[in-house]
């Protein structure tokens, strides 16, 4: 890191991540939630960044922007969650133009939103009832109907200490391999829950570029870009949010060719098949082909236990409902019994 600021903005040219010098100005802009985007002078022209898509254009194709913050184990930054009340922006938990106060703060939004980058959160304000769409990023007023814009930005050089006696608010706990001179691969749980590893030229990560980070500071956010899409990669939690659609996928790290280590491994999940045994989920094979093991769907349960995951078995995809504990045939709907051991 070029500072001792939390923060680092980079640009990748097409070939390399270089640091921005001065990006204190960028960090102070984006931390405004009014402001859409900022126009930086470089030596590859002029440049402009827009933080509501995590974008930048130029005279140069193939650009990217990202913002990596390092924190210590006990840090975390203050994060504004915000909606646009007619020509301002104004933060939850404080007065309105109307004169009214939300029943909600930004604290307890980001709280929401973590466990839930896909969902939502109500509150009321007056006698006026409104829901936060996270994916949409919008308010909603139940009565009237009217949408207002949301959005979420970090409070510049504001950082909590945490206190080491709770838990910190993450999807998933960071799996955790002693230091060797293998190489770690970093992969994170692809369509139909195959784990998928990090690599260019479709991600402008990879396995090597997130070890780096994590050996720098385990604690560590950063951005990047797959495809045409933006996301940011939380090290401290072992997830990945889609920054546009909110989507969250479980991450894991893993040394060299070796399985997975550690918690995952160690729980079994099986499903009451046709003839009334229970059946362990093994991935591979041949005509009974699955996509997941029970390593894979402990891992997704253990970022969303309420929530549910999709896979493939045979010629046939199916859905998980860890609430329900059942596994549904997306084509017949046939339903079994599930179990966690």
């Amino acid at each position: 890191m070029a500072t001792s600021n939390p923060f680092e903005w980079q640009l990748f040219d097409g070939q390399k991540w270089s640091t921005i010098c001065n990006d204190i100005f960028i960090e102070s802009h984006y931390c405004q939630p009014g402001a859409t985007g900022i126009t930086i002078n470089t030596s590859m022209g002029s440049l402009y960044i827009d933080f509501d898509a995590m974008t930048v254009s130029g005279p140069r194709a193939n650009l990217s922007i990202r913002r990596n913050m390092f924190l210590s184990h006990n840090q975390k930054q203050e994060v504004g969650w915000y909606y646009k009340d007619n020509h301002r922006w104004c933060e939850y938990g404080s007065q309105g133009l109307s004169g009214n106060t939300s029943s909600i703060t930004s604290d307890s939004i980001e709280q929401q939103y973590i466990q839930n980058p896909n969902g939502s959160v109500q509150f009321s304000a007056g006698h006026m009832n409104y829901t936060v769409d996270f994916t949409a990023m919008t308010q909603t007023n139940m009565y009237t109907l009217m949408m207002r814009k949301v959005r979420r930005r970090p409070k510049f050089n504001s950082t909590v200490t945490v206190n080491s006696s709770l838990p910190i608010p993450t999807m998933a706990s960071p799996i955790h391999l002693p230091n060797t001179s293998t190489e770690c691969i970093w992969e994170f749980m692809g369509d139909e829950g195959i784990w998928t590893e990090f690599q260019k030229p479709g991600c402008s990560l990879d396995s090597a570029d997130i070890e780096r980070l994590y050996q720098q500071n385990p604690q560590s956010q950063v951005s990047f870009i797959a495809g045409r899409q933006n996301y940011t990669l939380y090290l401290n939690g072992m997830y990945q949010i889609n920054n546009r659609y909110g989507t969250k996928r479980v991450v894991r790290r893993i040394a060299g060719n070796q399985q997975i280590n550690g918690q995952y491994s160690q729980v079994r999940w099986q499903f009451k098949d046709m003839d009334g045994f229970w059946k362990n989920y093994n991935k591979g094979g041949y005509r009974g082909y699955c996509s997941v093991s029970s390593e894979d769907i402990e891992a997704q349960y253990q970022q969303n236990p309420a929530g549910t995951m999709n896979f493939r078995a045979g010629r046939f995809n199916y859905d998980l409902n860890f609430s329900d504990m059942t596994q549904t045939n997306l084509s017949t709907y046939t339903v079994r019994d599930v179990r966690r051991l």
